[in-house]
């Protein structure tokens, strides 16, 4: 695979618009392809304080030739102070308010959330503008990036292919099912956690599986005895179920 850096130098994608009705600014970002003329598109969403070379890695070591040529987006989230660390400003989707990720009534920043969704899913209308049908479009993301993913994944009026998410838990949750897109009402689901995960908690993360099944979803859910990071065995099942849903 190739890397390529597809940035705007005219544009700053830390900076949202001070204007509610503008169009957010495209991020920042890497593109890996597997082959030329891409026909399906993975948008993988990186955790808190990263970056979209975190899971360069990873797309690396996925084997999708069976499904043709793939895009991968890894886009940077815009810069933004962050609460649990002090206000230091850093790569994050949304900030965190609290050490209270084990609680499910931890508080939320629903104004991050939601900024950050208007991004993501401007992210999937490019890939369609790009030529991508929507079906042939998974979005995917690693413990902020996986709440992102859930999300907007969930509220997008485009029928997505799938919706994989790493070590995190679903946001917002009380709004979800007044909010989901019936177009995504059966999008499948693909869950990963660590069990010996000290930043989301295991029951985070089963919580969200629970909430989505009782919502209808078809979700795939496994477990590993891993802190909140991302092993071998976890990404051959996400190549696995991810061959099938693009298939």
């Amino acid at each position: 695979m190739n890397a390529s850096d597809p940035r705007d130098p005219d544009l700053d994608p830390d900076d949202l618009d001070d204007d509610p009705d503008a169009p957010p600014a495209p991020l920042e970002g890497l593109e890996l392809a597997s082959g030329d003329d891409p026909t399906a598109s993975v948008i993988v969403l990186h955790g808190l304080g990263a970056d979209g070379t975190d899971f360069v890695p990873v797309a690396q070591m996925l084997d999708l030739g069976s499904v043709g040529a793939v895009r991968f987006v890894l886009p940077h989230a815009p810069v933004r102070a962050v609460t649990i660390n002090g206000g230091f400003p850093m790569r994050a989707w949304y900030d965190i308010l609290a050490d209270d990720l084990g609680q499910r009534s931890a508080r939320e920043d629903e104004a991050g959330l939601r900024a950050s969704h208007a991004l993501v899913q401007a992210l999937i209308e490019r890939e369609v503008a790009r030529g991508i049908e929507p079906r042939r479009i998974v979005l995917m993301g690693f413990s902020q990036g996986c709440a992102m993913t859930l999300l907007a994944g969930l509220r997008c009026p485009l029928p997505l292919a799938g919706l994989a998410g790493l070590s995190g838990y679903l946001p917002l949750a009380s709004t979800t099912a007044a909010e989901r897109n019936a177009a995504n009402a059966a999008v499948p689901v693909f869950l990963a956690h660590g069990s010996d995960d000290d930043v989301v908690p295991l029951a985070r993360g089963a919580a969200a599986r629970d909430a989505l099944v009782a919502l209808g979803h078809d979700v795939e859910w496994h477990e590993y005895p891993i802190p909140h990071t991302v092993c071998q065995e976890e990404v051959e099942d996400l190549n696995r179920w991810l061959r099938r849903v693009l298939a």
